[in-house]
């Protein structure tokens, strides 16, 4: 059973890695949790998944009531909410994880964690990131593979650079991968991300694999993606890759692993996917998780509902009418 500080730890390598938050939003985060941890510790509770469902509703409780020395509450609701939404977010990530085996906060009421609405890069937006990596050296070609892949599969960072080449079939345009709890999953992917893998595999990986030095530790597994001196690319190098890539494509600090995901959803919905595909694709457990990119675009719920329903167009005709 894993302690809160491991946890905690786990949670904020998480946040900048596959989250790619900002610092800023980050230390938000953990100022919350140190003052979490500070409370289950006051109760002797050092492990995670020996937190109950009613510590978490005591420490939400002890929150809203505490009060200055003048008798005014010293937290805002605000800050009570963003409280409860950052313990909610660590047990969550926790479970998920295989840290602790429940979630103690998942039945209770109050403050829920707000479904934010993910900004896709527009599809012009993902080309020029593509098109952001250019040159014919192992690195670039390993660069241009992973974006592609990333895109063509919604994939998480962590996914992508786990990958081991025996998952890979590019005849057949599909990729083995492995998500949160090690489930397994089967993704395809299109022609260019097809082609921009062989490129790399052929010419880029076996130059990376070279720079290994002798007696050099070998990676675990047979990496696809490797880093410049021949070892398994880290999460941390991936998600620099992406960022360093969107920033010279002109989208400043945009972009990240999870921006590239959100797009990939959002386009496929966008070119008319169901979202049951979606969320097959993407490795959602529940249809809520990917429903939420069906917030993103007005312009698909404006062209669904002129498509579909039969008063549509009269209302459009009657109010052209009426004008004139």
């Amino acid at each position: 059973m894993s302690s809160l500080d491991d946890a905690v730890a786990e949670f904020r390598t998480w946040l900048v890695v596959e989250r790619g938050l900002a610092p800023n939003s980050v230390a938000a985060y953990l100022r919350d949790l140190r003052r979490y941890c500070a409370f289950l510790d006051r109760r002797g509770i050092r492990e995670i998944g020996r937190v109950t469902a009613m510590d978490v509703a005591a420490y939400a409780d002890g929150l809203a009531a505490a009060r200055d020395d003048d008798g005014r509450p010293r937290y805002a609701p605000a800050t009570v909410a963003r409280a409860v939404v950052s313990v909610r977010a660590l047990h969550r990530f926790a479970r998920d994880e295989g840290l602790a085996v429940g979630d103690p906060t998942e039945d209770l009421p109050g403050t829920r964690v707000p479904q934010g609405i993910p900004k896709a890069l527009t599809e012009a937006e993902v080309t020029a990131l593509l098109e952001a990596v250019v040159g014919d050296d192992p690195v670039a070609l390993r660069d241009r593979a992973a974006l592609e892949t990333l895109y063509a599969g919604g994939l998480r960072i962590a996914e992508l650079v786990g990958l081991d080449r025996a998952d890979l079939d590019l005849d057949g345009g599909l990729v083995r991968v492995f998500g949160k709890g090690r489930k397994e999953r089967i993704v395809p992917i299109g022609r260019p991300a097809r082609a921009a893998l062989d490129r790399y595999l052929r010419r880029g990986r076996p130059d990376l694999e070279a720079r290994r030095r002798a007696g050099a530790r070998r990676p675990s597994g047979d990496p696809v993606f490797l880093s410049r001196r021949g070892g398994r690319l880290a999460r941390q190098a991936a998600w620099k890759m992406v960022h360093d890539a969107g920033v010279r494509a002109g989208l400043g600090e945009r972009c990240s692993p999870h921006v590239l995901r959100h797009s990939c959803a959002t386009h496929m919905l966008d070119h008319g996917a169901d979202i049951r595909v979606v969320q097959e694709l993407l490795g959602h457990a529940s249809l809520s998780t990917t429903q939420i990119y069906t917030l993103v675009s007005p312009e698909r719920l404006r062209r669904a509902y002129l498509a579909a329903h039969p008063r549509a167009g009269a209302a459009r005709g009657g109010a052209g009418a009426e004008a004139g």
